[in-house]
C-alpha cells in the first residue's frame, strides 16, 4: 500500500490540471465564438508568454540546450495545431462532445507507437478501437438533426483531426515533462505557440478588442496553470497511470457547458463516451501475463 503512496499526489495534480483545462476550454469557447479560434490561440500565446516569462526567469533555469529546445518546439508547434483545430470543433459542438472525441486519442498513441517505435498492436488494441469507432459513429449520428448539420459535421472532423494530434501531444508531453521544468514547459509552450500562429496573425488574427482581452488574458492563466500541474504530474509518475484520467475532463466539460453555454448532455453523447471510453480502457489494459508479472 505504501508504493502507491507516491502517486497519489500526481494524480490530485492531474485531476487539478484537468478541471482547470475544462475550465479554460470553456473561456476559449467564448472567446474563439468572438474572433474566431485562430486568433484567439494566437493571443492567448502572446499572452501566456508574457505571464509565464518572469517565472521563467525566476527559476534561473537559463536557456534550454538545443536537444531540450527542440522538444519544446516541436511540441509548441503540434499543440499550436491541435488547440486551434479544437477550439474551432467545440465552436460548433457543445462542450462536453468535444471533450468526448477527444478521448480516442490514447488509442491513436497506440498505433502511433507500433509506427515510430514498431511496437506490435495487439489484439485488444483492435477491438478497443472498434468499439470506441462505434462510440464517434454513435456521437456522430447525433449531429444530423436538422439545417446547422454541415457546421457540425466540420466540428466533429476538425475535433477528430485534432484528437489525432492529441495522441502525439500526450507522447511529447511525457518527453518534455523528463527534460525541463514545470516553468520552463509552460512559458515555451506559450511562446512557440504565438511564434507559430504569430506568422498567420495578419490575415487570420484581428486583434481583440478589451472584452475579448479579459477571456483571452484568463485562459492564459488557466492554461498555464494546468500545463505546469500536469508537466509536474507527468515528471513524477508515467504516462499509464495518468492518462486513464484524462476520461475525468468529460464531467468538468459537461458542467461547464451547461453552466456557460446552456449546453444539455444529449443521450447520444453520453452512448457515445461510453463506447469511447469502454474501448479506451479495454484497449491498454495489461495482458494476463503481464499483470501477473507486475504484482
Amino acid at each position: 500500500m505504501n508504493a502507491h503512496r507516491p502517486l497519489l499526489l500526481p494524480v490530485l495534480a492531474t485531476m487539478l490540471g484537468l478541471a482547470l483545462f475544462s475550465v479554460m476550454d470553456g473561456v476559449m469557447k467564448a472567446a474563439s465564438l468572438a474572433i474566431g479560434a485562430y486568433a484567439a490561440m494566437c493571443w492567448r500565446g502572446l499572452a501566456g508568454s508574457l505571464l509565464t516569462f518572469p517565472l521563467w526567469l525566476w527559476r534561473g533555469q537559463g536557456w534550454p540546450a538545443w536537444t531540450v529546445l527542440k522538444v519544446h518546439l516541436l511540441r509548441g508547434s503540434v499543440a499550436s495545431v491541435m488547440a486551434t483545430l479544437f477550439f474551432y470543433g467545440i465552436v460548433r459542438l457543445p462542450l462536453a462532445e468535444g471533450i468526448a472525441l477527444s478521448f480516442i486519442a490514447p488509442l491513436i498513441a497506440l498505433y502511433l507507437a507500433a509506427i515510430m517505435l514498431g511496437e506490435k498492436v495487439r489484439p485488444a488494441a483492435i477491438g478497443g478501437s472498434l468499439l470506441a469507432l462505434a462510440g464517434v459513429v454513435v456521437i456522430a449520428g447525433g449531429k444530423f438533426d436538422g439545417p446547422s448539420d454541415a457546421e457540425a459535421m466540420k466540428g466533429l472532423v476538425a475535433t477528430l483531426v485534432s484528437a489525432v494530434l492529441y495522441a502525439w501531444n500526450l507522447v511529447l508531453q511525457r518527453q518534455q515533462a523528463l527534460l525541463a521544468k514545470p516553468e520552463e514547459v509552460a512559458f515555451f509552450q506559450a511562446l512557440v505557440q504565438f511564434g507559430f500562429l504569430g506568422m498567420g496573425a495578419w490575415w487570420f488574427a484581428p486583434f481583440p478588442t478589451g472584452e475579448v482581452w479579459w477571456l483571452i488574458v484568463g485562459s492564459a492563466i488557466l492554461s498555464a496553470a494546468s500545463i505546469m500541474l500536469l508537466s509536474w504530474a507527468y515528471g513524477r509518475a508515467e504516462a499509464q497511470f495518468l492518462v486513464p484520467l484524462e476520461y475525468t475532463a468529460f464531467i468538468w466539460a459537461a458542467i461547464v457547458g451547461w453552466i456557460a453555454f446552456s449546453e444539455q448532455v444529449t443521450v447520444p453523447m453520453l452512448a457515445g463516451v461510453t463506447l469511447i471510453v469502454a474501448g479506451c480502457l479495454y484497449a491498454t489494459r495489461k495482458p494476463p501475463a503481464e499483470a501477473i508479472a507486475h504484482t
